[in-house]
Order: structure tokens, then C-alpha cells, then sequence
């Protein structure tokens, strides 16, 4: 009713201020901001009076009504939000298909790349494979739309450039530690992933663990520490590689941090699939010309031949497949990250290196001793416990 009347007056109002016409060609409009012209019509006059009496009576009500949309948009802005919708289930058939090229390409990247450092003891050769095929899989979906471009820029490389780096060093030191020990050994000493994320998360971002965390971490150690004292395969330069790995990798983890979670001008944020591919594509850049520096020319069959590889063919086949794994069980990882939550995403990976574990052993008849497998299992579920605390200590975070 309100809104009817101020706009029947104002409508009034304009009709009154139109211009009005003397009779005749030659006439002129008439403003009613000046003086009434005495050559206007009376009614032009009678108009403007019934407009001005009615926007006089309708303007208190038009100030109350302006008063009440203010006092209701202010309350509606400060109300809380309305619940965003609960996110659709994902299918599991979809998910458990994941979780299966999760394990599947994990496993067969692990016991190629044993396969050939066995026969081929050059493990930044390797490396450096790796991330060339992985690189060209990067340029693969880019260029048919698989995945989306990204944009890249000067700063976005200063920023990226320090996590290449260490995922470099990261899996080379990885492929050292395969070639020298057991894949099973090398997967319990990287099961030490937790106690340096707190460590350097301490130290670096000023991240204090809380006594349930620093207390998860002795199973994982003491776990660690039984397996690698009965260890078959146990040297220090194939144990300190897969350490140095894990300090890397979790080096990488809190540059993340500090680079990537700041906004650089004129730059777009990346996904983590797309970040993975940038790395993956500047860690071989950075890897080639070590390679050619340390081990020189190796990855071509007459340079296998001369070192007595036979099967050069196989060898070279096995080093391709085993980066075709360790990109596409990278990517799977994301996309797998992108539907669960963080303490699913852990727990499967918990799962993961059992299955690693186990298919090593049945594929190289790797002897574990009993307390051996007991020191696996405890470090294996000191993770799981480390990620459950984690996940609560969370949750009193946001309480």
C-alpha cells in the first residue's frame, strides 16, 4: 500500500513538472522550477498543487517504509549464513576404481623401478625419465583438454621453483634407497613421513605439536627402529636416502606452505593436479643437466649393451612404464584428494604402502623375520593413530 501511494504521488508529480504547451506552433514549454508563467494553463497549475499535497502526505510513509527494507537487509546480513548443501555422495563404484589405479599404479611403479635398478644401478638416470614422461603426460592433457591449461608466469616459477626442487631430490633420493635396500624396508623408513612433518613444522612455521601428536610418533619410530635392526637387505646408504627422502618430501610439504598459500599479483591459483604437472615438468628441467654431469649418456641401448644388459629392450620399456605409474598414480592421488576427506585420503595411503609391502615381498621373496614384520605392522598403525589424533586435535581447533 505504501509502495502504491509514492509512486501514484511521484507519478502525479512528473505530470505536473511536464512541460506545458500554449496553444499555437509557435509555443514554448514551461518549467515549474521557475516562476509560474502566466501563459500556462490553469490546470498545468491545479496538476502541480494535487502533486506537491500528495507527495506531502505520502513522504512520511515513504521514509518509514525506506527504514524498514534497511533494518531487514541489516538483519539479513548479519544472521547467519543458510547451511551451503550437503555435497552429493560420490559413487562408490567410481571412488573404489580410484583407490584400485591408486594402489595398482603404486605398486607396479615400485616393482619396475626395482626391476630395473637392479640391472640398471643409475638412479638419476631414472629419475629423470620419469619426470621426462611425466612432463610429456602434462603436455598430453593440456593439449587435448583432458585438464585445463594453466596460466604461468615469472612468479608463479619463483614461487614454484623451490618445490621442484626438492621433489627432485626427494624421489631421487627415493630411487637411491630402491636400488640399494628392499622395497619393503624402503617403504617402513619413509612411514617416518609424520614425525618430520611435525618436526619441521615446528621448527619452520612455528607449529607446536600437542602432547597426543608427539605421543603417536614413538609407535611410528620404535616400529621403524625393530624393523630396520632385523632387516636383511639393511645398508646405511639405501636407509639415509629413503631419510633424506622423507626430510625432502616433507621440506616440500612446508614450502608449500609458504609460497603457495600466498598470492602473487596477476597470478591465477593452481589445482593441485595442475601444480603437480608444473613440478613434474621444472624438476626435469633441473634434473637433465645433473644427469648428463654425473652419469652421463646411459639410457640407450648400445650404452646398456656395454655394460652387459643384454635385454636392453626390456630394461628401457620397464624405466618408461615405471614413469607412465609414478605420474598416473600421482594423478589418481589428487583426484582421489578432490572427493574424500584429508583423514580418508591418510588412512588410504596407510593402506597403500601394506599393499606396496606385501606385493614387494611376494614379487622379490624378500626375507622378513618376525620381528621384522612386527616393526612394520607397529609403524604402520602408529601412522593410522597419528592420523586419527591429528584429525581430532583438528576438530578442538574448530570448536
Amino acid at each position: 500500500m505504501t509502495s502504491t501511494m509514492s509512486v501514484h504521488a511521484l507519478g502525479q508529480i512528473n505530470a505536473a513538472t511536464r512541460p506545458c504547451k500554449q496553444a499555437g506552433p509557435t509555443s514554448r514549454p514551461c518549467l515549474i522550477s521557475r516562476k509560474v508563467n502566466a501563459a500556462c494553463s490553469s490546470s498545468a497549475q491545479q496538476r502541480f498543487l494535487s502533486g506537491s499535497r500528495l507527495l506531502k502526505n505520502a513522504l512520511p510513509q515513504i521514509v518509514r517504509h525506506r527504514q524498514t527494507s534497511v533494518v531487514a537487509s541489516s538483519a539479513a546480513a548479519s544472521s547467519p549464513a543458510v547451511p551451503a548443501a550437503a555435497p552429493r555422495k560420490e559413487n562408490p563404484l567410481v571412488l573404489g576404481a580410484l583407490f584400485a589405479g591408486w594402489y595398482g599404479f603404486n605398486t607396479f611403479f615400485n616393482i619396475y623401478n626395482k626391476q630395473v635398478l637392479k640391472v640398471f644401478p643409475y638412479p638419476v638416470t631414472c629419475t629423470t625419465v620419469q619426470f621426462a614422461v611425466g612432463s610429456l603426460f602434462a603436455v598430453f592433457m593440456w593439449t587435448v583438454g583432458l585438464l585445463k591449461k594453466p596460466e604461468f608466469s615469472k612468479d608463479m616459477a619463483k614461487g614454484i621453483s623451490p618445490l621442484a626442487g626438492v621433489h627432485s631430490l626427494g624421489n631421487l633420493l627415493t630411487n637411491v634407497s630402491l636400488g640399494r635396500v628392499a622395497v619393503s624396508f624402503t617403504h617402513t623408513i619413509k612411514a617416518l613421513e609424520p614425525f618430520f612433518s611435525v618436526a619441521l613444522s615446528a621448527a619452520f612455521l612455528g607449529d607446536t605439536p600437542t602432547i597426543p601428536i608427539v605421543l603417536s610418533l614413538f609407535p611410528i619410530v620404535g616400529g621403524v627402529a625393530m624393523a630396520s635392526v632385523t632387516e636383511a637387505t639393511f645398508n646405511w646408504g639405501g636407509f639415509l636416502a629413503a631419510m633424506g627422502s622423507n626430510i625432502t618430501f616433507q621440506s616440500r610439504n612446508v614450502l608449500s606452505k609458504k609460497f603457495m598459500g600466498k598470492d602473487t599479483k596477476g597470478s591465477v591459483r593452481l589445482d593441485n593436479i595442475n601444480l603437480f604437472s608444473i613440478i613434474t615438468i621444472m624438476s626435469f628441467f633441473i634434473l637433465a643437466p645433473v644427469t648428463l654431469l654425473l652419469e652421463g649418456v646411459k639410457f640407450t641401448p648400445s650404452a646398456m649393451q656395454s655394460m652387459g644388459i643384454l635385454n636392453s629392450s626390456e630394461v628401457i620399456q620397464k624405466t618408461l612404464l615405471a614413469g607412465v605409474c609414478f605420474h598416473a598414480y600421482q594423478q589418481v592421488s589428487y583426484m582421489i584428494l578432490q572427493r574424500v576427506t584429508p583423514v580418508t585420503h591418510s588412512v588410504g595411503n596407510c593402506l597403500k604402502r601394506v599393499i606396496v609391502i606385501v606385493a614387494s615381498v611376494i614379487v622379490f621373496q624378500n626375507p622378513m623375520s618376525k620381528q621384522n614384520m612386527i616393526g612394520t605392522g607397529i609403524s604402520l598403525a602408529g601412522v593410522f593413530i597419528y592420523s586419527q589424533v591429528k584429525r581430532m586435535s583438528g576438530k578442538k581447533k574448530l570448536a
